[in-house]
């Protein structure tokens, strides 16, 4: 029986390692951290459940399709719950927009704002559903290992004017400035900057009208628990507190993995789902193919990083949808700033995530949790002090919450935690404390991201945002898919 070892328990971590032992490859998920999920951790503090990390859930049968791959259903471990609708969108104008599921009632919202903007939109939806079909059924789990795949992928990539970005591709078919934020925002939440990301992401609009927005009760801790059980029940093994110290390799192989306390694990196949530049620059540190690839990486764009604040009210939310998205007064120019630096911007727009609307057992009773998060520049393009600028940061982000969607809001504050972009780079080893990885414009896209499978080392494979597709639930699965189906192949010629 051919043995693997995957390296990090996130989503992609998981999903390959559900993959690779349902398929009867022995595999060792290693997990440095005290619990798995990555940056889908979670910390319980006075009966608040935080979850640290994605909380959007679409294309659920890309979850249920693990399950199937043994018999099982994914019903078993995990209740995925109806969010509606999707997204509340506030601007500081005082306009409001509820992106719903529905056809009627989305067309509805849209001629509130532009009643001409409704033909639009449905020009838009039909581009989304095209896309949809060729860059994500179609191309999502392709590993393009080889140039060539590209090449016969480039055609559609053509016509499809994958060269746009998501915001002039909206613009073409929305007028009004309100829409075209409303449905092009979408990329900032695996990482893109929506005046420079391929058209290709207007997929996800598709990707939510096809198959809803969703959240697991109990959290999204709760499908990572799920994931694992199913993981443990097909015989595979965990290793929590186990940091890794580096991957071991003789000629164009690695070996094995060394971990932190001097253990040796030794495997066939050795799949990493932790930061790509991570993986060459420090685990593959001493080795040349190390150092080319990072040298390579740190030539890349890499994704902005996020301000993340959690708290706990004394109170239920009143009147909050699931998820509300609050735009800021600009726009093009804050993006600007976010992806491109120098500083720290002096206004947001933000992200509420308030899972006791859908969900009240995260909180005590009577009371609710919630998270909130800004993009930011990463470390790379604004060195903010974070130790000393955290605080007053979450000042202004709790008073404008206040003012916007939650009055008394510091009145019934009973707990806060903050996670910085050096926490990103510290406690996750994210390169530059970037949130989603590499960014993902077109020219580091598809084969010209960090592929599935290392071109020198032939029995390392990559996982997870930085890998093909991408960032995001489904785009890491689709990765842990993409991965598998390689590492799959592979042994069975060996």
């Amino acid at each position: 029986m051919s043995t693997a070892i995957v390296i990090g328990a996130g989503f992609g971590g998981l999903a390959l390692a559900i993959r690779l032992q349902s398929a009867g490859i022995r595999t060792t998920l290693i997990e440095g951290r005290d619990k798995p999920g990555g940056r889908a951790y979670v910390w319980r503090e006075q009966g608040h459940v935080f979850d640290a990390g994605p909380t959007v859930i679409t294309d659920p049968d890309s979850l249920r399709e693990l399950w199937g791959l043994s018999g099982q259903d994914m019903a078993r471990d995990v209740t995925l719950l109806p969010v509606s609708p999707f997204y509340r969108l506030l601007w500081d104008d005082g306009r409001r927009f509820d992106y719903l599921g529905d056809a009627e009632g989305l067309e509805a919202q849209i001629a509130a704002f532009d009643p001409a903007d409704v033909a639009g939109y449905r020009r838009f939806h039909a581009y989304a559903e095209e896309v949809y079909r060729e860059g994500y059924l179609r191309l999502g789990a392709v590993p393009f290992l080889r140039f060539r795949q590209m090449l016969s992928a480039a055609p559609v990539l053509v016509r499809l004017e994958a060269y746009r970005s998501v915001h002039s591709l909206v613009a073409r078919f929305i007028r009004d400035p309100h829409l075209r934020q409303a449905f092009s925002f979408h990329t900032l939440l695996v990482g893109g900057n929506p005046f420079s990301t391929s058209a290709i992401y207007a997929l996800i609009h598709a990707l939510e009208r096809r198959g809803g927005v969703w959240f697991a009760k109990g959290g999204t801790n709760a499908l990572v628990a799920g994931m694992l059980a199913l993981f443990e029940r097909l015989g595979g093994r965990l290793l929590l507190d186990a940091p890794v110290a580096r991957i071991e390799t003789e000629g164009s192989r690695a070996t094995a993995v060394i971990l932190a306390s001097g253990e040796r694990l030794a495997a066939d196949m050795i799949a990493s789902n932790a930061d790509v530049m991570h993986t060459y620059r420090d685990l593959l540190a001493g080795t040349r193919r190390g150092r080319v690839k990072a040298a390579i990486l740190g030539r890349q764009r890499w994704s902005m990083s996020l301000f993340v604040l959690h708290f706990g009210l004394d109170k239920a939310p009143e009147g909050l949808a699931h998820h509300t998205i609050l735009f800021g007064p600009r726009y093009r120019e804050l993006v600007s700033e976010i992806f491109r630096g120098p500083g720290l911007p002096e206004d947001f727009s933000l992200y509420l995530h308030s899972p006791c609307v859908t969900d009240p057992s995260l909180a005590p009773p009577g009371m609710s949790t919630h998270y909130v998060l800004a993009p930011v520049p990463h470390l790379g393009r604004a060195r903010v002090d974070w130790a000393r600028e955290s605080e007053a940061y979450s000042e202004r982000i709790l008073a404008a919450l206040e003012a916007r969607v939650i009055p008394g809001l510091r009145a019934h504050l009973r707990v806060k935690r903050a996670f910085t972009p050096a926490d990103f780079a510290g406690a996750l080893n994210a390169h530059h404390g970037s949130a989603f990885s590499v960014e993902p414009i077109l020219a580091q896209s598809a084969w010209f991201r960090p592929h599935n499978r290392d071109r020198t080392l032939r029995n390392l494979y990559l996982v997870g945002a930085g890998t093909h597709p991408g960032a995001g639930i489904p785009g890491v699965v689709g990765s842990a898919k993409a991965t598998a189906a390689v590492m799959l192949s592979d042994a069975a010629r060996a």
